[in-house]
């Protein structure tokens, strides 16, 4: 059905229980900024609307709810670099070597430990998150190459089902970047760049396999996320009835905001836990086919700037360990 191993990756979640504590902080943490925000932005605009009349005042308040709600997305989206550097590269470090059979240092904590990988591989945050946003942009490309294939099937309905496999394949692959920034620090490498191409068309050219466990993931991952905003509707509702004003879709929002940060903090680490599972068991052995790298050459604008910023960073190191840090 599946390749990985769920009791494996809950024992390494397990064994990583900084980390964890640090996104449950993290993420539990924005939602619950967005929430007083949110209140505090409707508070003042309920207080404003006083001088008006009641439809006044709950057209202010609800104008409030939106400035604090819109305020709060604005600081995350300037500090998702930052997000991504220390919260989620950090702790693909430490998922990396655990996976390896290493030990932890008992000299410093998890997380100062992951900080000085990350760093040795990516530099600065900048870079990383541009390694990020071109995988991101290399696998969608290889996603629409699929969809491409489903076109041409003689099925009918085609065009209706591609679409629904094509939002779901979407899906299934944000679980993949992360694994490919885990192959860098795996192979040690220096060129991150170099070693995100190499780790791109490993993934192109065992996409079946890859894509079939991707699949599995979002279906636990997103089915489990359904559960939790089931559950959070109630206290959410609880959350909107508090705050001043007309706030009625508020109860979905805030149910929405709190099974996403269930999921980014604990179900998303589960899931690329077993993806790295799959991945480096599946290339064990491997080098990238040139064949499909010209593949991805020809496909994807992103992969040619990820070649080009690979061709004139720093060499990546001679390999060691297993065949496939070839590549790195």
């Amino acid at each position: 059905m599946w390749d990985f191993s769920i009791g494996q990756a809950l024992g390494l979640m397990a064994r990583t229980l900084p980390f964890i504590l640090l996104r449950m902080a993290v993420y539990f943490g924005v939602a619950l900024a967005y929430v007083l925000m949110t209140g505090l932005g409707a508070g003042i605009g309920w207080g404003i609307g006083g001088l008006g009349d009641d439809d006044f005042r709950t057209g202010a308040a609800f104008w409030g709810g939106v400035a604090g709600f819109t305020i709060i997305g604005t600081v995350m989206y300037f500090l998702r670099e930052y997000t991504l550097y220390i919260v989620k590269a950090g702790h693909i470090a430490v998922l990396v070597e655990l996976l390896e059979g290493k030990q932890m240092p008992e000299d410093r904590s998890q997380i100062a430990h992951a900080s000085s990988e990350v760093s040795q591989r990516f530099g600065q945050t900048s870079v990383l998150f541009a390694i990020d946003q071109l995988i991101k942009g290399v696998l969608r490309a290889v996603t629409g190459l699929l969809r491409g294939m489903l076109t041409i099937l003689p099925i009918p309905g085609a065009r209706q089902l591609v679409t629904v496999v094509h939002a779901f394949l979407r899906i299934a692959i944000g679980f993949v970047d992360e694994v490919i920034l885990a192959y860098a620090m795996r192979t040690r490498a220096t060129n991150a760049w170099e070693s995100a191409r190499a780790g791109l068309v490993l993934y192109a050219q065992n996409y079946k396999p890859l894509l079939k466990n991707a699949a599995w993931l979002a279906l636990i991952v997103y089915g489990l996320s359904f559960l939790v905003f089931l559950i959070m509707l109630a206290p959410a509702g609880l959350a909107v009835y508090m705050i001043p004003g007309a706030w009625s879709a508020g109860g979905m929002i805030f149910a929405l905001l709190f099974a996403w940060s269930v999921k980014a903090a604990l179900l998303e680490p589960f899931a690329i836990t077993c993806m790295m599972q799959v991945y480096f068991k599946t290339i064990e052995g491997q080098v990238p086919d040139p064949a499909w790298d010209a593949k991805l050459e020809n496909l994807s604008s992103k992969f040619r700037e990820l070649k080009q910023k690979a061709a004139t960073a720093p060499a990546a190191p001679e390999p060691t360990g297993s065949a496939e840090t070839a590549s790195a």
